[in-house]
């Protein structure tokens, strides 16, 4: 059936090239499924040692479909990940469809999560680039369906990113990749995001270095990201030396990039007096305009204060950003975090006279997302057993 994000169900029907391996990337079959449903035979693949064999459908992610496999044949392509059986291009897609099954409430959430920890010896980078990105999305959305479970939640997302992270460490190595440089920053500050002690710890120290002094090789570029969202983590109104410390280096330096990188780690921090600070920062003359939605990534804790200071600051968002497409992205970044119904009466209340053509095409999108946020956060809420399926993979010995 057609596939909608949104979980409703389309009409849509169409010829779809399937392309499928049983056990081997030798044994690889392929036809073209030209009505609702068809029985394929996989007899000849099945001799007595492939009878449990994984069967991987859409090889290589050459089709434009979602494939949603059975429990049975989920747990075989988990041990196929484990062993490094599949292309990453394939382990990218299995992952990549189960996130959006999960989101469009055609998987449950214990199902994703079970999958997710096949992953966590995984080292390629586009791989676990998604990975990443997904464990902030499945993060966000527990966190608003079941705060009980997030202390468990992040145990097990620092399980999944142990591994890669101790083989990469902070420091480069000789002759390294340009996308292992790259992975590095991204799972440090993964862990830093899911509150890591130990990677906390070692972020202030090399931060602390790197204020004494700029050119320090305990904090080279790549890094930098990692120790900025780190240091924030624990930042608050009352013990914002960091805070400060990296405003000051917001100001002395002349790369953009390094400015950039800063205004993207500042609003990762859960303190809301903090946010508040950051979102006024960003519309004042020493931020370009181009660079203040970098500002806007606001932490869970930070969504409501965006919103009210959005609110408020309408009128000079729009005079600065009205004429052109940056004022979109202030809208879907503020909008599209929330996850629930009310929210979406309220935004639809405030823009009822205030809608503009430049703008309604994002604001239906982001309210589109919101009701998805919201529904997904209604099925996990309903999920029997999620708790315990958590506190096992938290706490599993590998």
């Amino acid at each position: 059936s057609q596939f909608f994000s949104s979980g409703s169900l389309g009409d849509g029907q169409w010829i779809v090239p399937i392309t499928f391996c049983c056990g081997s990337y030798d044994k690889k079959k392929s036809f073209l499924l030209q009505t609702k449903s068809e029985n394929y035979d996989v007899k000849e693949f099945a001799s007595d040692s492939n009878k449990s064999a994984w069967i991987k459908l859409n090889v290589d992610q050459t089709g434009f479909y979602r494939v949603k496999y059975d429990e049975e044949l989920a747990a075989r392509l988990r041990h196929a990940i484990e062993n490094k059986y599949l292309t990453p291009t394939d382990r990218f897609g299995i992952l990549d469809d189960s996130f959006a099954l999960c989101m469009a409430r055609q998987l449950p959430l214990t199902s994703l999560l079970t999958l997710m920890g096949a992953y966590r010896e995984e080292l390629d980078y586009t791989v676990l680039s998604n990975l990443i990105s997904i464990t902030y999305k499945v993060g966000r959305i527990a966190a608003d369906a079941r705060p009980e479970l997030m202390d468990n939640i992040n145990q097990f997302f620092v399980n999944i990113f142990q591994y890669s992270a101790e083989k990469l460490g902070w420091d480069a190595t000789q002759g390294e990749s340009h996308l292992d440089s790259m992975l590095r920053g991204e799972i440090l500050t993964a862990l830093a995001m899911v509150g890591h002690k130990e990677t906390l710890s070692e972020a202030s120290r090399r931060f602390d270095a790197f204020l004494k002094d700029r050119n320090t090789p305990l904090l080279p570029p790549d890094t930098r990201k990692a120790a900025y969202v780190a240091v924030m983590q624990t930042v608050t109104s009352s013990n914002r030396a960091d805070f400060d410390s990296l405003l000051k280096v917001y100001r002395e330096t002349d790369l953009s990039q390094e400015k950039i990188r800063i205004l993207g780690s500042l609003p990762s921090c859960p303190d809301q007096g903090i946010i508040r600070e950051v979102l006024k920062f960003s519309l004042s003359p020493e931020v370009r305009s181009q660079d203040a939605m970098y500002a806007l990534a606001v932490s869970k804790e930070g969504r409501e204060v965006a919103w009210t200071w959005f609110k408020e600051n309408w009128d000079l968002i729009l005079k600065t950003y009205g004429s052109g497409f940056l004022i979109t992205r202030f809208v879907s970044a503020v909008v599209s975090p929330f996850a629930s119904f009310e929210k979406v009466k309220e935004v639809e209340e405030f823009f009822a006279n205030r809608s503009m053509p430049s703008i309604a095409r994002t604001l239906k999108q982001s309210l589109e997302r919101v009701n998805i946020n919201a529904n997904w956060v209604k099925s996990i809420q309903a999920e029997q057993n999620l708790g315990e399926a958590i506190q096992e993979l938290a706490y599993r010995k590998y």
